[in-house]
């Protein structure tokens, strides 16, 4: 390439997390779980337990937002809006009045525990926290609605026991994805820095992996 050759144009940060985790990504959307899931064939202890692993995802997550939010990188993405952790709760007391089974308190999952103890681990560098904010609310705001709406339907919810997949505060999701991506690709970082940015979406991506794979070896007992 000559010096006077333009230089090729860099991907934007938002475009190469989502295809350079696309592997990943397709191997979550598949597992049984969320097959079943997606098609409302999930009993409510499915749902239940489903909602206790991700509970404690979400306390961790939103826990960590507050903590880190003076980082630039941070303070681009986290938004109250987005807080699922109450709408958990609500859904919880919901499904499990329906399993006719309480909500305990304190819910032992080795993949969860391993999904938190990862978040705790990339708080010591904050864009990699901004990995996994990426990968759970984003998807919230895409594949999420469309569970939301399923479950809806297909179980004549209305409204009952969806409060995870609703968005109150955000009544247009694709704008606010487009100004989420935008604000991503103005950050700044590095090559290096994009690049650890970009495998660890994959990391997020395998550790729900593992929740869903989790779920899927009581599956037998979770089908409606």
């Amino acid at each position: 390439m000559s010096l006077l050759d333009p230089a090729p144009p860099i991907t934007p940060l938002s475009l190469a997390m989502r295809e350079g985790s696309q592997a990943a990504h397709t191997e979550a959307e598949s597992s049984a779980f969320m097959a079943e899931l997606t098609s409302a064939r999930v009993n409510a202890f499915g749902v239940r337990d489903y909602l206790l692993r991700f509970r404690e995802v979400y306390r961790t997550m939103e826990l960590l937002g507050t903590e880190l939010s003076a980082d630039p990188a941070v303070a681009a993405v986290v938004d109250p809006a987005l807080d699922r952790l109450p709408a958990i709760e609500q859904d919880l007391a919901y499904w499990a009045e329906v399993a006719g089974a309480p909500a305990p308190a304190v819910f032992h999952s080795p993949a969860t525990d391993a999904y938190v103890a990862r978040l705790l681990e990339v708080r010591a560098w904050a864009p990699l926290f901004v990995a996994h904010h990426y990968t759970r609310y984003l998807g919230d705001l895409s594949g999420g609605q469309v569970i939301g709406r399923v479950l809806d339907r297909e179980l004549g919810l209305e409204g009952r026991g969806t409060a995870f997949y609703a968005f109150p505060a955000i009544p247009k999701p694709k704008p606010y994805k487009d100004g989420y991506r935008a604000r991503l690709d103005a950050l700044g970082l590095t090559p290096e820095q994009r690049a650890a940015v970009v495998g660890e979406v994959s990391v997020a991506f395998n550790l729900n992996q593992a929740i869903f794979t989790e779920l899927g070896e009581d599956m037998a007992g979770y089908r409606r």
